[in-house]
């Protein structure tokens, strides 16, 4: 990274822990909060310990630390995991920020995720709005895109099962967005004073089965996903909000093909 030697300082911090995360906010203008867990596996054993505290609890310790050290702005990454899961939402109407996920709904249906991503950024809001701090969400869909790791993160493991063939496959609309484009929102988010709230980031909704049959059509050599099962399809979101900001986003060809190209460099599809 650029200018990385002289400008980058790593901390090394728990979000559990409230003095390592103060100690790594202490003299920033702008806070990114994106840590949240995210389950690798179902069922989750204890939902309250893997994702609702830290989810909950590690938001709270970021907000704090960031109002002792006089933030300007903090933007809370949630997630459209949010926005979707609400029944009461009229099924034909595409769904935008006043959609909230139902925290009684996503509970009684053991949708742990959602909860502690609901939870999370609702929690935010309310701090906001005791403390003054400046408080912007960007939620995005399931984010994709070239990987910076060498393991694959749960989102991109759903393109990643496509071509290996060795996992179950759900087939419905998914909502899709670069991870390259959501990070340009959480800049611009950031750099626009006039942004206030959530925004929704999302870019192309896409049925897997199309993308299944673009990722056949271009690699054919990969040994593509057999194990198909169909299931409820997502709703759709609009990103007109954040649209409305300046933002735009890359077509789905190129980040599906920038992804598998990323995945192949790391050796994660041998």
């Amino acid at each position: 990274m650029d200018g990385a030697a002289a400008r980058l300082r790593l901390f090394r911090a728990d979000l559990l822990d409230y003095g390592s995360v103060a100690a790594a906010v202490a003299g920033c203008d702008g806070v990114f909060h994106v840590a949240s867990p995210v389950p690798s596996t179902y069922p989750i054993g204890d939902p309250e310990v893997e994702l609702l505290a830290p989810a909950v609890t590690g938001t709270m310790n970021v907000l704090k630390a960031s109002s002792e050290a006089k933030v300007k702005r903090v933007v809370v990454v949630s997630s459209v995991a949010a926005v979707m899961v609400n029944p009461g939402w009229p099924q034909d109407e595409v769904m935008d920020e006043a959609c909230w996920s139902d925290v009684e709904f996503c509970r009684t249906n053991q949708n742990w995720y959602c909860l502690s991503k609901t939870l999370a950024e609702t929690e935010a809001f309310d701090y906001a709005k005791r403390t003054g701090l400046d408080v912007v969400s960007v939620c995005p869909s399931l984010v994709i895109g070239p990987l910076r790791q060498s393991t694959v993160n749960a989102s991109s493991s759903i393109i990643v099962d496509c071509l290996k063939g060795d996992h179950e496959v759900k087939l419905k609309l998914r909502n899709f967005v670069d991870v390259r484009d959501v990070a340009n929102a959480l800049l611009l988010v950031y750099e626009t004073p006039e942004a206030s709230g959530r925004y929704i980031c999302d870019a192309n909704a896409r049925q897997v089965s199309d993308v299944i049959a673009l990722l056949k059509n271009w690699y054919p050599a990969y040994n593509h996903a057999t194990k198909l099962v169909q299931v409820s399809d997502e709703p759709l979101f609009s990103s007109k909000k954040l649209e409305a900001l300046g933002w735009k986003f890359r077509t789905f060809e190129e980040t599906l093909r920038d992804s598998v190209e990323s995945f192949t460099a790391a050796g994660v599809l041998d």
